[in-house]
């Protein structure tokens, strides 16, 4: 910090302070600009995320009875559980879900926000099914019919109006989250990561590793036996190993499954609970990870009896109705132990181990807590909220404007972008705001404002030494920084412990007060400190009074 005392100290330059000037007023504008309900293009992408609290909706808890599993085994057991429960809340559309789980003790549970779900009873009802593996083999062929047909057209046209779309420059990432039916990419707006070739479907592989280019914008339009791929190459590398990598993202349109390849699969009286364990493992010479699955004494025969029956012929493994492998049968199995290939990835090989493992060893869930918070309660709360908000600025910046005058209407100034900032940053980091988070952002305010309060009694003390005005200014700052650095920090330190081992809530209350701690210090010896040297000249260097005090 600067320290006009201090002659080795080199004295802030004109060009200085209006670059610092500048730049905060192009960050006020861009945040705004963000944050701005009716802003137009990209800006009004930009979204605050309501809570449960705020936004209403259905809290759950469920207790999961582990008592047959082995302890090693338990929280896997439950995180396996959690994966599932939250595959489905995302099919049946809920925006936002929050699904965690809670271990205390003994006691294993699931806690599930349903953020403003309207039908509980067919959420509750979709998370309580029992999740369900099949094993099935091939049936007498389906011969396709005229509505078949019909069916896939309809697929490739709804494919073909959303590449329109893309090729008119709409948000790639927002159409894959939009559309796309691979629901392992749509999360991630479409991205694929980087992979090499024989990872995708053949007709995807040409695609990107042979057709299109790095530098060509337009998407195109692929069909597979899988369905219709729009395809974005992004960009391509050589990796290490001397091998090709593409890093590439897509919108899938999915066939109906019976059309994909013409298979009619048919139950073939295993499922997953003559699984005994699957685990992970790989080829020794390729190093491919393979899934290893061991049966049961029932789960042995009835396998032995598939595979002879079907050598040479897939055996699908469906997990809630969804085919998830289909390894060709290579010899006949009698020992009850299987072995599942097909290029996978380790975390597909670790995500399948986990849903065997999960059809071997279900673990019943029952409902203990179920809250709903309607919209308008949420809304009310809302109101309420920013009502709170609004009388606390005012209320800060009226104390401000009387104690401290120019100084103070400087500080209201710089609590209107540190409000802006904070808002943006949430906006950006995605951060659920819920009741205690507001409270957070609201606490906040009080920091900033006591951040300032700290600035201006030490440039007052300055001032009532005799120290010039600008001196004054600069030593204030100076003066008041470690005090406010100390307090703001070890307020920080808090926020963290309380997000690392406080509840939902709790956490909630911490990071927002914690972000907002932060951009109060950047207000307060930034904006503050910019706008009060912009203003400072000889003109007003006999104004105390507009500083709150009088000179001897």
């Amino acid at each position: 910090m600067t320290n006009y005392n201090k002659p080795n100290q080199k004295r802030v330059t004109t060009n200085q302070i209006r670059a610092s000037f500048i730049f905060i007023v192009f960050l006020t504008i861009f945040t705004t600009l963000m944050v701005w309900p009716t802003s137009p293009g990209w800006f009004g992408n930009f979204k605050l995320r309501l809570g449960l609290d705020l936004q209403g909706g259905t809290h759950l808890v469920y207790k999961a009875d582990v008592s047959q599993l082995e302890d090693d085994v338990k929280k896997d057991g439950v995180e396996a559980l959690r994966d599932v429960i939250e595959r489905r809340v995302n099919a049946y559309g809920v925006s936002e879900p929050l699904i965690q789980t809670n271990y205390s003790g003994d006691s294993y549970r699931i806690i599930v926000e349903l953020a403003g779900i309207k039908d509980v009873n067919e959420a509750v009802a979709i998370i309580d099914k029992t999740p369900l593996l099949e094993f099935k083999v091939q049936g007498e062929p389906i011969i396709e019919e005229e509505s078949d047909i019909q069916e896939i057209d309809e697929v490739r046209q709804n494919a073909e109006d959303v590449l329109a779309r893309a090729l008119a420059g709409e948000d790639f990432a927002n159409l894959a989250t939009e559309y796309s039916e691979d629901p392992g990419s749509a999360v991630n707006g479409g991205d694929l990561g980087w992979q090499l070739a024989g990872y995708f479907v053949p007709e995807f592989d040409k695609a990107v590793f042979e057709d299109m280019k790095v530098g060509d914008i337009s998407p195109e339009l692929v069909e597979s036996d899988l369905g219709y791929h729009i395809i974005n190459k992004i960009d391509e590398k050589i990796n290490d190993q001397g091998q090709m990598e593409v890093l590439s993202s897509h919108v899938l349109f999915q066939k109906a499954a019976a059309l994909t390849d013409n298979i009619n699969w048919v139950d073939a009286g295993l499922t997953g609970k003559d699984i005994e364990k699957a685990q992970l493992a790989f080829q020794q010479n390729t190093q491919e990870p393979l899934v290893l699955i061991n049966f049961n004494d029932q789960g042995k025969d009835i396998f032995a009896k598939i595979t002879e029956e079907h050598l040479g012929e897939p055996v699908a493994i469906f997990l809630d109705g969804f085919l998830r492998s289909s390894p060709v049968v290579q010899d006949k199995i009698t020992d009850g132990q299987a072995q599942i290939s097909g290029n996978f990835t380790i975390p597909e090989a670790k995500t399948l181990i986990k849903d065997l493992n999960l059809g071997a060893l279900p673990v019943p869930i029952e409902i203990i807590s179920q809250q709903t918070v309607g919209a308008t309660l949420g809304h009310i709360s809302v109101q309420k909220s920013l009502l709170a908000g609004i009388i606390g600025l005012l209320a800060a910046a009226l104390f401000m404007l009387l104690f401290y005058r120019l100084p103070g209407l400087i500080s209201v100034l710089a609590l209107a972008i540190y409000t802006i900032l904070t808002l943006a940053i949430f906006e950006s980091l995605n951060v659920v705001l819920t009741l205690a988070g507001v409270a957070g952002f609201i606490l906040s305010i009080g920091m900033a404002v006591d951040a300032n309060i700290l600035i201006f009694e030490r440039t007052k003390e300055e001032l009532k030494t005799g120290r010039s005005l600008h001196t004054a200014v600069e030593n204030g700052f100076s003066r008041a920084w470690p005090s406010i650095r100390d307090s703001n920090v070890s307020s920080i330190i808090t926020c963290l412990i309380l997000a690392w081992f406080g509840t939902s809530i709790v956490k909630g209350f911490a990071i927002t007060l914690a972000i907002g701690i932060m951009i109060s210090m950047f207000s307060a010896i930034t904006v503050t400190r910019t706008f009060l040297r912009m203003i400072v000249n000889k003109k007003i260097e006999n104004k105390l009074s507009l500083f709150g005090i009088k000179r001897k």
